[in-house]
């Protein structure tokens, strides 16, 4: 048994449907799409720091 299979997959989402939204949901769905976006940047950028603290820690 491949231990790949024993992972769970992230199988990609299907794109939402937007034809039948209005202007004002396609609005609020940007806004809060670009929310996600900063709060997914914010992390990496937590991460990012994380990792060149250890780095800088565990070098010699």
């Amino acid at each position: 048994m491949d231990l790949e299979e024993l992972e769970p997959g992230k199988k990609p989402k299907k794109p939402k449907d937007l034809s039948t939204w209005n202007v004002e949901d396609l609005e609020l769905y940007i806004t809060a799409m670009e929310a996600e976006i900063g709060r997914a940047r914010a992390m990496i950028e937590q991460k990012r720091g994380v990792a060149s603290a250890a780095d800088a820690l565990f070098k010699k």
